[in-house]
């Protein structure tokens, strides 16, 4: 049963869900952290945070922790490439 396409393809649409939640999960705890540190973050910026992967995200949330103000996140986010 376990070598069957169906099972397979059932397997892996649970994995892609899985990892689509928890890059959901990183994604608001990063943008609760982010809040918490500069203040509201600008509703411009969303959309660069939303299209951030997992691992940027897991950066983000470690760099965030030398941040003083919007400026940084804008700069983090240049660095990035994004």
């Amino acid at each position: 049963m376990r070598e069957s396409t169906i099972y397979q393809e059932i397997l892996q649409e649970g994995r892609e869900e899985g990892r689509e939640e928890g890059k959901k999960s990183e994604l608001r705890l990063v943008m609760r952290l982010l809040n918490r540190r500069i203040g509201s973050v600008n509703p411009q910026l969303e959309p660069k945070l939303q299209g951030l992967s997992l691992s940027q995200l897991e950066d983000l949330g470690e760099a965030l922790l030398d941040f003083t103000s919007e400026t940084d996140l804008v700069n983090w986010l240049k660095i990035q490439g994004i």
